[in-house]
């Protein structure tokens, strides 16, 4: 597969909707994680992301505005021991409670599918990021409808064991914009990390179609010794 850069592959989808980067910094001490979230509605757009302990959350800009808070207001990322979770919904949560009871990642999302927005069915999409004794590895996960068929989930994993430097792996909800929305297809695109983490988040917030781009988390956890920085840019403010 072609590494590519983030600004082509996010310059080539006018509305990739929600999406996860998970890989390592171009110096290789750093295990990176990006997620970004978009909106084509009011409803959508009326969000930011704030700190919550170790994780985030969204929540509306302005609440007397806000219409409808399912499948928009949740945890995107939460921390449990050396694993750090995220994802684009509340199976953020089913994530944590499984893999706290033992469970792997994939048994953990078993009582999941994708999401309940006919006639979209948005994918869940999700990702564990594990740094342990100077060694990192992370998953990423998709769950969606059979071509639209609402009565079929389609489940993929992707693990990657001790990820190359420089370079992450990208998946997203969509691949365009349209009606219904086309749910992303394929293996998780290979882009290039490059940088400090503040450039890296320039980077990624610049190259997101600057209508529907919402917020956007990051963070580069140092891999020998689990300290992390965070970035949260939101278009909100």
């Amino acid at each position: 597969m072609k590494t590519v850069s983030i600004k082509s592959e996010l310059g080539s989808n006018e509305y990739p909707g929600r999406g996860i980067i998970l890989g390592r910094s171009a110096d290789g001490s750093k295990a990176v994680a990006a997620y970004f979230i978009m909106g084509r509605s009011e409803n959508s757009r009326n969000r930011v992301f704030v700190e919550d302990g170790e994780g985030i959350r969204t929540q509306a800009f302005d609440p007397s505005k806000m219409k409808d808070p399912s499948l928009i207001i949740y945890a995107p990322v939460r921390v449990l021991g050396n694993k750090t979770i995220v994802t684009n919904g509340d199976q953020t949560d089913t994530i944590f409670d499984g893999m706290d009871k033992q469970m792997t990642f994939e048994q953990s999302l078993r009582c999941r599918e994708f999401e309940p927005d006919a006639p979209n069915f948005t994918p869940r999409i999700s990702g564990v990021m594990h740094v342990e004794n100077g060694t990192y590895n992370f998953a990423l996960s998709i769950l969606k409808s059979d071509n639209g068929d609402d009565a079929r989930c389609n489940r993929y994993t992707f693990a990657y064991e001790n990820p190359k430097a420089g370079t992450g792996r990208f998946i997203h909800t969509y691949i365009g914009d349209g009606n219904p929305l086309p749910s992303f297809e394929g293996e998780p695109a290979a882009v290039e990390i490059n940088g400090s983490i503040d450039e890296f988040t320039d980077e990624v917030w610049s190259s997101l179609n600057n209508d529907n781009k919402v917020s956007l988390f990051v963070r580069f956890i140092d891999i020998k010794t689990g300290k992390y920085e965070t970035r949260i840019v939101n278009k909100n403010k």
